[in-house]
């Protein structure tokens, strides 16, 4: 048997050489898939213990694993076929550069281990601001992995040495740079706001007229969720140069309040109106000492009595704000209409001639 094997050949390579090759890969597979299954359990385990550094470690290991094993079996089982030189010095390339991507996608997964250390340190700390940062170093740790891997794949395939490759990226990068302004704006967008901090993630900013909550900061754009449930990305180079309405970092919710009474009211139904007005603010719910609310009957407009009403809510609670708004204005309206102060609306009084109750003297009209 051994014999007909090693007589049968197939593209001038015997199928014995042929059949060893395969065997080879698929040996390879297996303990690949027998070491990702022993480092995921592993992983498991470790998580499980409170040791989870290691355990997003080996779980990173376990995805590359399967590739890194192949690609060694691919390496050893070339050596069967005893390629004729051009296809060894091609093989050889190739091999090469499978290497250098196995090495790459091991490393892509690591860097979840960083990022997760880091990750758990912000968790601990008041700022959200290193929340904001996880992401983009992880972006960037990978993109540079992916970059590196390139170039290296580059000089294998050139034969030329990485300085050589540098100097022509660099020429190219140089190029890239004129087609690519608005993405290098937006990176420095991006850096502007880590620099200024103007908000933080989970803050309700206003941008360009957009109301909502920063979900993520990226390094060429920001994400708002509005507060009707879209989602918009707005280019960091714009932020960078537009005014930022932080609502999150509010210390206080301030009210201005204009209540109006009809011109007929009488001057004591005024002071009484006034001080119902003080006695519903006077230590009201949210209110901080060194914020005491105002009154004051501040305006003879057109067609009312203006009585304005200054008062500030801590701590800046949206919702607690808006029931004790409402509380507010339902006890003005009931204690006004027990009082028999008449609230006062856009209107106009004609008189007319012959009215006894509102004689017109044409000699002081003319």
């Amino acid at each position: 048997m051994d014999e007909l094997l090693k007589g049968i050949s197939f593209a001038d390579v015997e199928l014995w050489r042929i059949l060893a090759f395969f065997i080879t890969i698929l040996v390879a597979f297996i303990i690949g898939r027998t070491a990702k299954y022993f480092f995921n359990k592993t992983s498991e385990r470790l998580i499980k213990s409170d040791k989870e550094i290691l355990g997003v470690t080996f779980k990173a290991i376990s995805r590359s694993v399967t590739f890194i094993a192949l690609v060694f079996g691919l390496s050893f089982a070339v050596e069967w076929l005893k390629l004729e030189k051009n296809l060894a010095s091609f093989s050889s390339d190739v091999i090469q550069i499978l290497f250098v991507a196995a090495i790459c996608t091991l490393l892509f997964f690591l860097v979840e281990v960083p990022v997760h250390w880091m990750s758990k340190k912000a968790e601990k700390t008041e700022s959200k601001l290193d929340d904001m940062l996880v992401p983009i170093i992880r972006k960037s740790l990978r993109l540079s992995i992916i970059v590196l891997g390139l170039v290296q794949a580059a000089q294998i395939l050139s034969e030329k040495p990485i300085t050589s490759i540098l100097a022509g990226l660099g020429i190219g990068g140089l190029a890239l740079a004129l087609a690519a302004q608005d993405t290098l704006k937006n990176f420095f967008g991006s850096i502007v706001i880590f620099i200024d901090k103007p908000f933080q993630v989970s803050d309700r900013v206003i941008i360009d007229g957009f109301d909502g909550s920063v979900e993520e900061v990226g390094l060429r754009s920001t994400k708002i969720r509005t507060l009707d449930g879209h989602l918009i990305t707005i280019p960091n180079a714009e932020i960078a140069n537009k005014p930022i309405q932080n609502i999150g970092n509010r210390p206080f919710i301030r009210r201005v309040a204009d209540i109006t009474i009809t011109y007929d009211t009488k001057p004591e139904k005024i002071d009484r109106a006034l001080q119902i007005i003080k006695n519903l603010l006077k230590d009201h719910k949210g209110m901080n000492p060194e914020y005491p609310p105002r009154v004051y009957f501040n305006d003879l407009a057109s067609t009312s009595l203006n009585i304005r009403a200054v008062y500030w809510f801590f701590p800046p609670d949206y919702w607690e704000y808006m029931e004790f708004t409402e509380w507010f204005n339902k006890e003005i309206f009931r204690i006004f209409g027990e009082e028999g102060i008449e609230f006062a609306f856009p209107t106009q009084t004609v008189f007319l001639a012959g009215d006894p109750n509102r004689p017109l003297n044409p000699s002081v009209i003319n």
